[in-house]
């Protein structure tokens, strides 16, 4: 008779616990799942549901233990996600941010398209990396580590006369430093105003290059030559660029473009064809398809091109307009854009 009324006051206890857990009162709910378990231990998922309810309530100590052993043996995929992203939450609020990354990668890996595990995990790894620089400027303040950390983030946030600064200090300390160059190169290019910061650009670019043979760097002198006029170096680049990197869709349309400054219309197609296999909804590449084809005098395809052009260009405006809300992410090579000319003059 003991025993079933324990069994009984624990079910009860439970299912009080249970409501208050779906009616939001995370505090209600946790003596009630505590009792529960006094009475009786083993009462199905009644300490994964309180561990919930305690990391809901901010009691993140006394979660951690029943939500890592939930997360190790969830019941099902949808207990699995929750129990993740409790024990996610649960272990950043205790600044437990090696833990918290652990736990982050197993939920990005098994929920790589969820809106709310990403947010969760960009934040944790922007608290990682945070924590982590704030320790570098105390361990080593006057490194060449702590120079560069400050220009990526000068960049980062657009302040890019800062971001200059900070490396040309790195390479007065280590000259030969890999990928210094074509950072500099690249605040350069994104500080603009006048063909001076062309011209160091290209130069940083250039010297990079010579350091690392990397194709990024030859990308960006291809891109310069080519904005400048000059589309036989352009061409020489671009080359490079997509023999050491046939994958790069920006690679394959620059080169269509200095093919067609030097009247060189079915190669660029050529080009244009690999990257519209690589990409198919890039405008830019259905607009230099029409440029090339109205070379060749097909005008029946130019019009084609056209039309998917201004279709995929449609639909890309509000993509931008979000794009441009989001974010900042770390600069990368210079993307392939349009500029507002007409078809028949050409762009650059």
């Amino acid at each position: 008779m003991h025993l079933r009324n324990s069994w009984t006051r624990s079910t009860s206890d439970a299912k009080l616990g249970l409501i208050y857990y779906m009616q939001g009162r995370f505090a209600e709910a946790i003596p009630q799942l505590r009792l529960a378990l006094q009475l009786k231990a083993s009462l199905p998922n009644a300490e994964v549901l309180l561990a919930i309810c305690q990391a809901e309530a901010g009691h993140y100590s006394d979660a951690l233990a029943g939500l890592g052993k939930g997360f190790r043996h969830s019941p099902n995929e949808g207990m699995h996600r929750l129990i993740g992203l409790e024990l996610l939450r649960s272990d950043a609020g205790l600044q437990r941010l090696d833990q918290a990354a652990e736990v982050a990668l197993n939920l990005s890996h098994s929920y790589p398209n969820d809106p709310e595990i990403l947010y969760n995990v960009g934040r944790v790894f922007a608290d990682l990396a945070y924590s982590s620089m704030k320790r570098l400027t105390v361990v080593a303040p006057a490194s060449v580590w702590v120079r560069q950390a400050a220009g990526e983030a000068d960049e980062s946030e657009g302040h890019y006369e800062l971001a200059i600064v900070e490396y040309r200090k790195v390479i007065a300390m280590e000259p030969d430093r890999p990928g210094i160059h074509f950072r500099l190169g690249r605040a350069l290019l994104a500080l603009g105003g006048n063909s001076g910061n062309y011209e160091e650009a290209l130069s940083e670019f250039q010297k990079e290059y010579v350091l690392t043979r990397d194709t990024d760097s030859a990308y960006e002198i291809g891109e310069i030559y080519r904005k400048t006029g000059h589309a036989e170096k352009a061409e020489e680049y671009f080359t490079i660029v997509v023999k050491d990197q046939p994958s790069l869709e920006d690679g394959h349309i620059g080169l269509s473009r200095a093919l067609l400054e030097r009247n060189r219309p079915a190669e660029a197609l050529a080009q244009l064809g690999t990257a519209i296999k690589l990409n198919a909804t890039n405008e830019v590449s259905r607009y230099l398809r029409a440029r090339a084809y109205r070379a060749l005098g097909n005008i029946s395809a130019q019009t084609q091109e056209l039309e998917q052009y201004r279709r995929l260009h449609e639909a890309n405006q509000e993509r931008q307009k979000l794009a441009a809300r989001g974010p900042l992410s770390p600069q990368g090579m210079t993307p392939q854009r349009l500029t507002p000319q007409r078809l028949d003059h050409g762009e650059r």
